[in-house]
């Protein structure tokens, strides 16, 4: 994958627009030129290039090259590459959802499982860190997992406006466990310096800052403190849940008052 050097937002487009193809409300295009060629095509073989390529390689004229078409002959399906994104979006999620039917189950479940698949699909789909999404367009699958997920919650006993913000605590979470995954690979492909390299080419000068004295809590760390195998993602999701765990019984207590 390739270093995306933009960031792109969900919901820049023609809105409206957007909608009517995630939701299939809109008129359906004339004759087209090839054969088989959809929406649905479409926005497969863009995920498909950001996933090998990154975010920048998808383009109307790539994909008219992979997809054997006239570059304006895509026009006539997506209207730019600002609505295919919102549908790239929409995508990725109903791939990571399945057909699962929101059920009623232990919160604890419900979040362990919402964790679980936030990390596999930005491990998937390493392009999504670069799409600002405090403006997501709600398509079927944006709008089935938020189904989902409240559905998985509702035992915890939190007011609205508390599940809604469980759910982005989750998913910021994630998000930072995975950047941080994704920023190392990425210093080490650009520099050609290994972490290891990197770490070892301070030593003499950490070492010399620790024999100072001036910080006694970091010289007194163990060998293995900023180890590579420590899972920071298992750590941090056992933290969020006894966090979780404590609101849920505040909210019970209040209930029996």
């Amino acid at each position: 994958m390739t270093r995306d050097s933009t960031t792109a937002t969900s919901g820049s487009g023609d809105i409206v627009r957007s909608l009517e193809l995630l939701w299939g409300t809109g008129e359906p295009p004339s004759r087209g030129p090839k054969r088989g060629l959809t929406v649905d095509r479409i926005v497969a073989t863009a995920v498909e290039v950001a996933d090998t390529e990154g975010l920048d390689a998808v383009s109307m004229r790539r994909l008219s090259a992979d997809l054997g078409v006239g570059t304006m002959s895509l026009y006539r399906y997506v209207p730019g590459k600002a609505e295919l994104l919102d549908l790239m979006l929409d995508r990725v999620r109903g791939l990571m959802l399945g057909d699962q039917p929101p059920e009623p189950c232990d919160w604890r479940a419900a979040v362990d499982a919402l964790a679980r698949a936030e990390l596999d699909l930005y491990r998937r789909h390493p392009w999504l860190l670069k799409v600002n999404q405090a403006r997501t367009v709600l398509g079927p699958s944006a709008l089935r997992g938020l189904e989902l997920a409240l559905t998985g919650l509702k035992s915890m006993g939190l007011t609205d406006p508390e599940l809604i913000s469980v759910i982005i605590a989750v998913q910021s979470f994630v998000t930072g466990i995975v950047r941080m995954e994704a920023e190392t690979v990425e210093a080490a492909k650009e520099t050609g310096v290994s972490d290891q390299e990197f770490w070892t080419r301070q030593e003499p000068f950490l070492d010399r800052a620790m024999r100072t004295g001036e910080y006694p809590v970091m010289a007194a760390l163990s060998p293995d403190a900023f180890s590579t195998d420590f899972d920071h993602f298992e750590f941090g999701l056992r933290a969020l849940m006894g966090g979780f765990e404590a609101m849920v019984a505040q909210a019970g207590a209040r209930r029996e008052v």
